[in-house]
């Protein structure tokens, strides 16, 4: 009897912190876009990667060698498809160039990459200015992504991500240092 009474009252303290503290809201991006501009249009042209959050360190295990990643988000030669360029800076210097395309979901921003049927990413707002977050999921795996159109964002911004990403419990948390200058996107 006294397990039953003691289990009771801590879920309603439980419930009664859940009801004070709550994480801060974000919410998710909608076709009617932003500046009154259809979605995808105010999300096109560069954007850089500043951080990444997961559950875990190993769904950020990709970013470890990253210095930074510019990206170039660009409508694709069919509708419905949206064409994303990346260069990624190594820390030992090198640029990569990276390639995908997104397929748009009919009536709203969830992407589907192309060769990936399991992955899914959903954009959502963020209170940065110039900011973007974007939730990555597939087999495996789900992690919150931060972009930017500045390679330095204000500080407040990167620590405003990291607590919302950890009060939505993804406790590791990965920032591209930005030490070397971005590699140059490629045009095609």
């Amino acid at each position: 009897m006294f397990h039953q009474v003691w289990a009771a009252l801590l879920y309603l303290f439980g419930i009664l912190l859940n009801s004070i503290y709550q994480c801060p809201e974000y919410s998710q991006l909608t076709t009617q876009g932003v500046d009154g501009k259809e979605f995808p249009e105010p999300h096109l042209g560069r954007w850089y990667f500043i951080a990444g959050a997961a559950p875990t360190k190993e769904e950020l295990v990709t970013f470890d060698p990253v210095d930074n990643i510019v990206f170039s988000m660009a409508t694709g030669s069919a509708p419905m498809q949206l064409q994303l360029r990346a260069t990624i800076r190594m820390k030992n210097g090198h640029c990569v160039p990276r390639k995908w395309i997104y397929h748009l979901t009919e009536g709203s921003t969830d992407l589907r990459t192309e060769g990936r049927p399991d992955m899914r990413t959903m954009l959502f707002s963020s209170s940065c200015p110039g900011g973007i977050m974007l939730k990555e999921s597939g087999h495996g795996y789900q992690r919150f992504l931060l972009y930017n159109r500045s390679p330095h964002p204000h500080e407040t911004c990167v620590e405003e991500f990291q607590s919302l990403t950890s009060c939505l419990d993804f406790k590791a948390f990965l920032r591209t240092p930005r030490n070397q200058e971005a590699c140059e996107l490629s045009s095609n």
